[in-house]
């Protein structure tokens, strides 16, 4: 340090107090997981569930194909990729405040000397040119962290940046799994549709045939030809949803319409015994959203660490080195050369309130990032909860409408045997094909639900991600 600036520390240090922080303080207390009593129902040993690609588990090529195009091509993605390095950018622009600054400068100024200032006669009162080529230094020396607390800020405000950018990856990753199982629900309903057409078109033909020997009236091949053609209406329906599918598909893939036409029915693994009986606590804190909030309640608390250390004094190490002349003639001779170094110290002393109000402001921010960072832990754990509640739910009700559905196809059978058996009519093989097609529609609502349900807590769980998080 200067051996001109010792002398001033005691008086900067009594200066201080004339603006000075006060109680200042935020309110906000981030809540810690381990706290909240529900997470006990997650407990388990640390394990790897899920992984970063967590849809791979469902086997199917054609979808890991759609995500990993999703995940390359994505205007949405290459947004948020854009936006981190714009904080990494800003993290770095802070940083560069910390280092030496050297700016190389010249000037020239054309002027009128004064005859009454320090000039000799003979050179008063001419007009000349004042010259100055140089090289300034300035170093500001961060007695009070200021510096190094706004970098903090930058570097955690870069690290929200980064958790938010796999949280994009992530909700994409889903919004493509979870559209693809909706394209293969789709694909089930119309399979049931088309059983139920080529059941009832070879029904039909029976009753014809059935009308001729004399067995059936008019009455029931009227009523076999419109069963056709509601089939046919169910699964023209099913075609236009299908066609949708596949254009959400190639939307959320940053794809034309046409690309995704090629797309086969999916053949996805059913994921009914590979639910986890526990979970570990610690994957609620691997979540993007969680870990950003966390990362913006350190920034927000660094914020207002260099907001307090604005009261204190800042002291600059300036120096230059260089050529200064009147006029232009001996600018460049050795006579000319000039040297210097110093400090500069800038002392906040009356401000009407401003540092104060600054440091609330950023308390304020603090408090509200605290508040968010705890919004999101609450809903984070719901989420969770809730999906593994559908998970499991949609798993049981799966079991028992299986059971059902073997009931129904075999009362369906038995109803047509009892047809072609001229036993009963044909009404009655109506009467016990409706809820029979009922049960197949809900058994492929079912899976897709408990499909959908372990896509929705892979989500929920953050989907294998793993930052380095700040602690709590």
């Amino acid at each position: 340090m200067n051996r001109h600036l010792i002398p001033l520390l005691p008086l900067i240090a009594m200066l201080t107090a004339c603006a000075s922080p006060g109680s200042l303080a935020p309110q906000g207390k981030a809540i810690d997981p381990a706290s909240l009593a529900a997470t006990q129902s997650l407990s388990a040993p640390s394990g790897a569930w899920p992984t970063d690609t967590w849809w791979s588990r469902y086997g199917d090529p054609q979808l890991d194909r759609l995500v990993s195009a999703a995940l390359h091509d994505s205007p949405t993605l290459a947004l948020a990729r854009a936006r981190l390095d714009r904080a990494k950018a800003q993290a770095g622009m802070i940083a560069a405040n910390n280092g030496l600054q050297v700016s190389a400068n010249a000037e020239g100024t054309q002027q009128r000397l004064s005859e009454n200032y320090i000039y000799p006669p003979g050179v008063a009162g001419s007009y000349t040119s004042l010259n100055r080529v140089a090289l300034d230094f300035s170093l500001e020396l961060d007695f009070w962290g200021r510096n190094r607390a706004a970098l903090d800020a930058a570097v955690g405000q870069a690290r929200a940046a980064e958790a938010e950018a796999a949280g994009t990856r992530l909700l994409l990753a889903s919004a493509v799994t979870r559209a693809y199982l909706q394209f293969d629900r789709l694909h089930q309903l119309h399979a049931v549709a088309d059983a139920t057409l080529v059941q009832r078109e070879k029904l039909q033909e029976l009753v014809r045939l059935r009308q001729k020997a004399g067995l059936e009236t008019k009455a029931e091949v009227q009523q076999a030809i419109g069963s056709i053609a509601a089939a046919r209406a169910e699964r023209s329906a099913l075609d236009a949803q299908l066609a949708l599918a596949r254009n959400q598909l190639a939307a959320l893939t940053g794809q034309g319409p046409d690309a995704t036409l090629t797309l086969t029915p999916p053949a996805l693994r059913d994921l009914a015994t590979t639910l986890p009986g526990t979970l570990p606590a610690d994957l609620l804190g691997r979540r993007p959203d969680v870990i950003a909030q966390r990362w913006r309640v350190e920034a927000s608390g660094r914020d207002s660490d260099a907001a307090r250390a604005e009261f204190y004094p800042n002291v600059n190490l300036n120096a230059f080195v260089g050529l200064q002349s009147l006029g232009l003639g001996n600018l460049l001779e050795s006579s000319s050369r000039m040297l210097g170094v110093g400090p500069a110290i800038h002392l906040p002393v009356f401000d009407s309130g401003r540092l104060r109000a600054n440091l609330a402001s950023r308390h304020a921010d603090q408090d509200a990032a605290v508040a968010q960072y705890n919004a999101t832990l609450v809903d984070a754990l719901r989420d969770v909860a809730d999906q593994l509640a559908s998970w499991r739910g949609a798993d049981a009700e799966g079991r028992d409408q299986q059971a059902a559905l073997a009931r129904y196809e075999d009362a369906w059978r038995l109803t047509e045997v009892r047809y072609k058996a001229g036993l009963t009519n044909y009404t009655a093989v109506l009467a016990a094909e409706t809820p029979l097609l009922a049960q197949r529609r809900l058994t492929a609502e079912l899976r897709t639900r408990r499909l959908d349900a372990s896509a929705g807590l892979a989500r929920a769980l953050g989907g294998g991600y793993t930052p380095n998080a700040p602690s709590n």
